[in-house]
């Protein structure tokens, strides 16, 4: 009987890990965010994935990615006029 309370407590674990976090995007920023996603910078770093699974270059091309993907981002919400979201310079990996 002592695992359904652990049960449980991973269910509700579970639970917690899938809430959103933050606020969610307006439309404007959304339209923005899809916008960034095909900008030449994005792309040109999708470019540089590696299909193979025996050489993984993950943990660099998603710090270029994101970086990537928050530059051409704020770039479309400062031309539309939008506010730009707060924070601190973009985190790169090492």
């Amino acid at each position: 009987m002592k695992t359904v309370p652990a049960f449980l407590a991973l269910l509700a674990l579970a639970a917690c890990a899938r809430a959103p976090t933050g606020t969610p995007l307006s439309p404007e920023q959304q339209a923005c965010r899809e916008e960034a996603r095909r900008s030449p910078e994005y792309q040109e770093v999708m470019r540089r994935v590696n299909p193979m699974f025996e050489i993984r270059n993950d943990g660099v091309i998603n710090d270029d990615l994101r970086a990537a993907e928050m530059t051409a981002w704020r770039r479309c919400l400062r031309e539309r006029g939008l506010a730009l979201p707060g924070g601190v310079e973009i985190i790169r990996g090492r």
